[in-house]
């Protein structure tokens, strides 16, 4: 177990190493990407477009669980 942590450990270095040479070469510092990273919002759904979906989602199931009784 412990040379499998040590394995995983060893890889991230090895991982980080990588992005960092990458940041570097396309010119952006940690800092900056990071702060890229924050701004960015995730989308958010409606509570119309949730209700669409849900509605859609049970009549799928129903259809369902009918043609497995039948």
């Amino acid at each position: 177990m412990k040379l499998a942590r040590d394995g995983a450990a060893a890889r991230i270095k090895e991982l980080q190493a990588e992005i960092d040479a990458i940041r570097k070469a396309f010119g952006a510092d940690n800092a900056e990407t990071d702060e890229m990273l924050k701004k960015h919002k995730k989308s958010k759904i409606s509570a119309e477009g949730r209700a669409r979906i849900a509605v859609a989602h049970r009549k799928r199931w129903a259809k369902i669980k009918k043609a497995k009784e039948a």
